[in-house]
């Protein structure tokens, strides 16, 4: 996969700018920022309910041993 790099990252910046205006950016910026912080949150949930899940089967898997 290619490397944008600054040359082309300033490209799209200025593309940006033609297209939404100095006013919208910031709020642009403002909404991309909340959609990857959600997504990182979710990520994480997602991440901690398997482990969870994971101890919960470990657990029974040793009480029925036990019983064994």
């Amino acid at each position: 996969m290619p490397n944008i790099g600054i040359p082309g990252l300033i490209l799209v910046l200025i593309i940006a700018l033609i297209i939404f205006g100095p006013s919208k950016l910031p709020q642009l910026g403002k909404a991309v920022g909340q959609t990857l912080k959600e997504f990182k949150t979710s990520t994480r949930d997602i991440i901690n309910d398997e482990e969870k899940d994971d101890k919960k089967v470990e657990a029974s898997e040793v009480n029925l041993d036990k019983k064994l």
